[in-house]
């Protein structure tokens, strides 16, 4: 009995640590992501990202799921100093499913310029929600090149909030189970042993 116990809180808690899994996979869109920043990767170098709605939202920062259209700003900083002192172009084009034109294409685009300051800020007016792409590149001939998506106006709430559901609604269920057999056997080593018939 004993060891059927055993065996069933150790299923449990391999249970718990396969459905708390995916919560690492929820933290990741593509890039890394952490505290809402999307880090860009650019050769041997780093950049930070993350996005603002000043009208609507305030000081609250954004990733790739920017909640509505409007004035944005698009934040990028330097993780090394070493870029301060080399030309960064940065290229906001809609996400159309193909770069054969990607200048028609282009909504914003810084041309290629040292930010000494270590940080770029793109504002612009997105008055039509959509997907879009951006390109930063550094180097007088491009040598180094990070692409990523984002979107105006097309938040994944109801993707996010299905994938909430699908991790913690069978933890939840899991821990109840658990919870209801420690329960019930300390119940059965609580109660008194029926005395035996004369």
């Amino acid at each position: 009995m004993q060891s059927r116990r055993n065996l069933f809180r150790t299923c449990m808690c391999l249970a718990i640590l396969l459905l708390t899994f995916p919560l690492r996979a929820l933290a990741q869109h593509g890039h890394e992501l952490a505290a809402d920043t999307c880090i860009l990767h650019l050769g041997p170098y780093k950049l930070y990202f993350n996005s603002y709605q000043p009208d609507l939202y305030y000081d609250t920062q954004f990733c790739q799921e920017i909640p509505s259209t409007g004035n944005t700003v698009l934040v990028f900083d330097f993780v090394e100093q070493e870029l301060r002192s080399i030309p960064v172009e940065v290229r906001i084009i809609r996400d159309t499913g193909s770069d054969q034109n990607i200048e028609a294409d282009t909504v914003v685009h810084l041309p290629p310029k040292i930010y000494p300051t270590g940080s770029i800020n793109v504002k612009h007016n997105f008055d039509t929600p959509g997907k879009f792409i951006g390109l930063v590149s550094i180097g007088e001939k491009q040598e180094h090149l990070s692409r990523f998506g984002f979107s105006i106006g097309q938040t994944g709430a109801v993707s996010h909030f299905t994938h909430y559901m699908v991790i913690f609604v069978p933890l939840a269920v899991a821990i109840a189970i658990a919870v209801f057999y420690m329960i019930r056997d300390r119940r059965k080593a609580t109660e008194p042993l029926p005395s035996p018939e004369a």
